[in-house]
């Protein structure tokens, strides 16, 4: 979906691919259109936005090989969906039984870590519009915080260095103009904004920024409003928004409220869990490590496991739709646009309604594609609300 800001500007929205679990070439351009064109037709909409996640050996087969980039791209345009940014944030196997930290491997003191961003980077290049000169990436916000030394940071810094060169030189060759934002997420080196400007101060942030997760954002319980506010002072740019909530429990210790927080501890992802106090946050590694006495649950917790943007949990629970609002209203809602990418990245539709059969992988199912439609028009509603007007081509 694309919208035009009040000032002019064009805002492109789309739901990040990470939720499908191809890793080849042949596979991506299946989950195409068996779900996002199927989406797009759901929405009413000539054109989709998708923010693909391309693992590693099909980024590097891409960046590689034109005539693979051209079938990518003509499969999109037949499909009416459009690419203008890439999650690069896991390198591969993110559909696998068990994911947990691995997700963090390899961090940017591996030169496979650049290796692979710079592939994305120039498959982005030529997936992009004809209309559209540039284009963001994500990526992980260095590394998983331990171990982390100086010698690992010095490292990273250096291989940082590099990106924003290879950045410049893709730009000098094709005209197409890639960023890549750190994501700052619980538990990592770069965990909120403000150590997210302590890092990007130190690099080439003509070509590096930041990529704003809100679910992220939430758990850190970092304000909206004054983590922006922080960004903009501090001149960090913000490359893209991941529009997503998390689950959050004001009572805890509530036998009720445990019980119903069980439900989202499971095998597959990292549940990273943080609990406000007056003295300032505890946090645990993984949901079921806060609910074996990991934190003290006498202030709200907020956990991250991405809730669909629209979802009402029921009760004890609720999610952090408030602070996803609070962020877009921050982003979008002012004279001109903070960021003008927005992804919505929702990848465990199998606690969900709607989205439980087969959601991450195997046969077609229609719960996930309305369910992601859904987020959608959510999506498109908040903003329009925000006096953003949707364009079509």
């Amino acid at each position: 979906m694309r919208f035009r800001h009040p000032d002019g500007s064009t805002v492109y929205v789309g739901y990040c691919t990470n939720v499908h679990p191809a890793e080849d070439l042949d596979g991506i351009i299946a989950q195409l259109v068996r779900y996002a064109e199927p989406i797009r037709a759901r929405l009413g909409l000539q054109r989709l936005g998708v923010g693909l996640w391309l693992a590693q050996p099909v980024a590097t087969a891409l960046a590689g090989d034109q005539k693979a980039v051209l079938r990518l791209r003509e499969e999109l345009g037949r499909s009416g969906l459009e690419v203008v940014t890439l999650n690069a944030f896991p390198y591969s196997g993110f559909h696998a039984a068990s994911v947990k930290k691995s997700v963090y491997h390899p961090d940017w003191t591996d030169p496979a870590r650049l290796d692979y961003t710079l592939d994305c980077a120039r498959a982005l290049a030529s997936l992009l519009p004809d209309d559209s000169a540039e284009g963001s990436i994500s990526t992980l916000p260095l590394a998983w915080r331990e171990p982390w030394t100086a010698e690992m940071a010095a490292r990273a810094y250096r291989q940082l260095d590099q990106l924003a060169y290879g950045l410049e030189r893709l730009h000098a060759e094709t005209g197409r103009r890639i960023r890549v934002g750190l994501e700052p997420e619980p538990g990592c080196v770069v965990e909120d904004t403000e150590q997210a400007i302590a890092v990007l101060s130190r690099v080439n942030i003509d070509w590096l920024g930041l990529c704003l997760d809100t679910c992220h954002l939430a758990v850190a319980h970092e304000d909206p409003m004054t983590a922006l506010r922080r960004l903009r002072a501090a001149g960090v740019p913000v490359l893209k928004v991941q529009a997503s909530c998390a689950v959050e429990a004001s009572q805890p210790a509530d036998p009720a409220v445990r019980a119903a927080l069980g439900e989202f501890a499971e095998p597959r992802f990292l549940h990273q869990t943080k609990e406000a106090a007056r003295a300032g946050l505890h946090s645990a590694d993984d949901l079921a490590d806060a609910l074996a006495g990991g934190l003290p649950g006498v202030g709200p917790w907020r956990v991250h496991f991405h809730v669909p943007l629209h979802e009402r949990l029921a009760e004890p629970l609720c999610s952090t739709q408030d602070v996803l609002l609070a962020a877009l209203t921050r982003l979008l809602g002012g004279q001109s646009p903070v960021t003008t990418h927005v992804e919505v990245e929702t990848y465990t539709w199998t606690r969900f309604r709607g989205g439980r059969a087969q959601a991450l992988g195997g046969r077609a199912d229609d719960g996930l594609i309305e369910g992601i439609a859904a987020e959608l028009t959510w999506l498109r509603e908040s903003l329009t609300a925000l006096g953003l007007t949707s364009v079509e081509p």
